[in-house]
């Protein structure tokens, strides 16, 4: 019986997961350009810019006034750097 109902919480973890990934793939996601004007009410979720070093892309998912979702991608200087002396 335990073996089932790991099975089956390890199904339905998995097509969570699967739903996420499939939620963000089908969205448009929209490359930053310079003086782009954002119309950003509330921010959903970021790129965490602590997992690397030096310049690399880096998306924003928010809600505009219109309570639509949208991503953008961006370049910026990752936080991960460590000064080894």
């Amino acid at each position: 019986m335990k073996t089932l109902v790991v099975a089956l919480t390890l199904s339905l973890a998995s097509t969570a997961t699967l739903a996420a990934t499939t939620d963000q793939a089908t969205q448009p996601v929209t490359e930053y350009e310079y003086g782009m004007r954002l119309d950003i009410q509330r921010v959903v979720q970021m790129t965490d810019l602590t997992t690397f070093c030096g310049i690399g892309p880096a998306r924003m998912t928010f809600e505009d006034s219109q309570m639509q979702e949208r991503t953008i991608e961006y370049l910026v200087w990752g936080t991960g750097c460590k000064n080894d002396y």
